[in-house]
Formats: C-alpha cells, sequence, structure tokens
C-alpha cells in the first residue's frame, strides 16, 4: 500500500479530525528535554502543529522522499536502514509508516537497535478492524496494493514490542464517533474495537544476564560448640 492512502485520509473530514487528535497526542508525548535526540521515522508535512523545531532542535525526520516540515532537520533514507548508530536516540516517532512499509518486521529491529536503553517508542496505526478506513479503502482502491498484507493489529504490534524486549506503558485508541469538547479540546473514546486508529508508547529494556560463579568444592568446617581439650576442661572444673 502506498503512503499516499495517509495523505489521502488526512484530507477528508474524518481525517482532520484524527490529524488534530494525533498533534495533540504526540504534543503530550513528547516529554524529553530540549537537548535530547528525537528521531520520528516517515514524514508528515505538519510537524509543526505538535513539535516546536526551533527549540527542539535535535528533532529530525527521517523519510524515504524526505518529507517533513520546512523547519525539522531531515534525513532521505530507508527506515529499514537507518543510518545512525546504536543506541544514539532517545525518542522515536512512527506515525503510520509501518502499515505502508513492506519491510516492517525489520524497521522495528532498526528501530530497537538505534534507541537508547530505557529511551520511549510511541507507534501509531490505523486499526484494521475500523468500517470507516475499511470503506475509505474501497472508495479508491488505487491508492493500495491489496487490504490484509498491510494494515497492523494493535495485538500484532504489542507481540512485536514483547519480542523485542520493549515494555509498553501506554495503549492509547482515537474513536472519532464519540468525539467530545472539554475547554477547547478534543477528546475521543479509548474504548472502542471499532476505533479509527490507535497509538502505543514503549520503552525499551535491556536485561543485562549475570553469570554465575562456579561453587569451588571443599570440605566442609563446622565450629562445635564447646569444643575444649579434656585437659582445658579439667583445669576448668578445678
Amino acid at each position: 500500500m502506498k503512503r499516499n492512502f495517509l495523505f489521502a485520509w488526512y484530507q477528508t473530514p474524518r481525517g482532520k479530525l484524527l490529524k488534530e487528535l494525533e498533534a495533540d497526542y504526540l504534543k503530550r508525548s513528547i516529554t524529553v528535554s530540549c537537548q535530547q535526540i528525537i528521531l520520528q521515522i516517515g514524514g508528515l508535512g505538519w510537524e509543526d502543529e505538535f513539535i516546536d523545531c526551533t527549540l527542539y532542535k535535535n528533532y529530525t525526520v527521517l523519510d524515504a522522499k524526505g518529507l517533513g516540515c520546512a523547519e525539522a532537520r531531515k534525513i532521505q533514507a530507508k527506515a529499514y536502514s537507518l543510518p545512525l548508530q546504536s543506541d544514539s536516540v532517545d525518542m522515536i516517532i512512527i506515525p503510520h509508516l509501518l502499515e505502508f512499509d513492506a519491510q516492517r518486521f525489520q524497521t522495528m529491529r532498526e528501530v530497537e537497535r538505534v534507541l537508547k536503553p530505557e529511551g520511549l517508542l510511541v507507534v501509531l496505526n490505523f486499526n484494521p478492524w475500523s468500517l470507516w478506513v475499511r470503506y475509505q479503502f474501497l472508495w479508491d482502491k488505487k491508492m493500495a496494493d491489496s487490504w490484509g498484507g498491510h494494515f497492523i493489529s494493535r495485538s500484532r504490534i504489542l507481540d512485536w514490542l514483547k519480542l523485542l524486549n520493549f515494555e509498553v506503558t501506554v495503549s492509547s485508541e482515537f474513536n472519532l464517533d464519540s468525539v467530545s469538547s472539554k475547554q477547547g479540546k478534543l477528546i475521543a473514546d479509548s474504548h472502542s474495537f471499532f476505533s479509527t486508529a490507535y497509538a502505543i508508547k514503549a520503552i525499551k529494556r535491556r536485561y543485562n544476564i549475570i553469570p554465575l560463579t562456579p561453587v569451588k568444592n571443599g570440605s566442609t568446617r563446622l565450629a562445635l560448640i564447646n569444643s575444649l581439650t579434656p585437659s582445658a576442661r579439667i583445669k576448668k572444673h578445678e
């Protein structure tokens, strides 16, 4: 499936609403300091709606076609072969890329490689069971190659993260059918099987194996109570 499906979806009324919800979600998810390195894999073009690149100068957008807002630092490369050193990034954001990536699991391996231990990962994906996403897909089939092999369920993403030693901390959903407004902000119900999209936050864990030292076989030494010699006992009684 080409990523054009994503950009076409964002132009629809429901897509604009989802875009606003995701922008607010990402803005609240970026909790690292301005000095730390944040990598976004897959450009959107509206990164300035959830990140101030003049403040976060280490914010980098990596995209195969060089997509991304003008203020962000960009790297043009493939997601499954990141030109970055291992354990060099503090936070990685993957907004709607894995479902359009033919080598998505290799991309996840690369994400695990470049992310620092205890680094934060945020993934945004469409919900494959969403009726509206299916309708948009069927309405314009030329936007995609096939339906079944691309959209990824949340349970599968959770399995991948567990396999790669990530600990999932938050799992959220964007249900556009139950959006409400509170103090000028849009809030979506996070409990729906047919929600439009979902988001997952996870932390990279690194478990170090502690080697067990072998116990040396030796003669057992016991300390006996009142182990006095007979002569000493006699003198004690006298």
